[in-house]
């Protein structure tokens, strides 16, 4: 060993080994070039996939939402209406106390009978009350066939044409809903 400052050429770094690391791939500055331009990319498809399904997210959320409201809705309907059906058949008996109430004894044993039988009468009125069961004002209003029903048609110098006259049957209805229109005389 003559030189021991002599080096072997086999074992000089050439400039070509310089380029590449260790692991035989490309040094971290040009590497890191392409890769982060692959990495965006993959980043921004992520970020147009996290929105999309955010978006059918809140649509399913506001789908369902209105479909929770239009169930509810269904169904107070359903009871509005069974509601209705039953309260339509008492009807009938609050016409018997109406008219039993307009011929009303005012003296005697009757008058006493005739009072306990008009607070019979207010207490089922307010029981319909209670059930949100309202009386169709028609007395002298105009018709609408939305809430009357008119049966006769007669001259009248008291009313306007197209007025009712004289309400046969009072009408009923619950919120907006007619369980029964008031069947009426109309002025031509």
């Amino acid at each position: 060993m003559e030189n021991d400052n002599v080096t072997n050429p086999q074992e000089t770094p050439s400039a070509e080994a310089a380029t590449t690391s260790d692991n035989g791939s490309a040094p971290p500055e040009e590497a890191q070039a392409p890769d982060l331009a692959a990495l965006q990319r993959e980043l921004d498809e992520a970020k147009a996939k996290a929105a999309e399904y955010l978006d059918g997210l809140q649509r399913e959320r506001a789908a369902f939402a209105n479909y929770k409201k239009r169930v509810e809705r269904d169904q107070a309907d359903t009871a509005q209406m069974a509601a209705a059906r039953v309260i339509n058949r008492y009807l009938d008996i609050v016409d018997d106390f109406d008219r039993a109430v307009k011929d009303q004894p005012v003296e005697g044993e009757a008058a006493k009978w005739a009072e306990g039988l008009l607070l019979i009468y207010r207490k089922f009125q307010n029981v319909l009350e209670a059930e949100g069961v309202t009386r169709i004002e028609a007395d002298g209003k105009e018709f609408d066939p939305k809430w009357h029903e008119a049966v006769v048609h007669e001259d009248s110098a008291d009313h306007p044409s197209g007025h009712i006259v004289e309400v046969l049957r009072h009408g009923y209805k619950i919120g907006e809903r007619v369980i029964r229109p008031a069947l009426v005389k109309v002025a031509r």
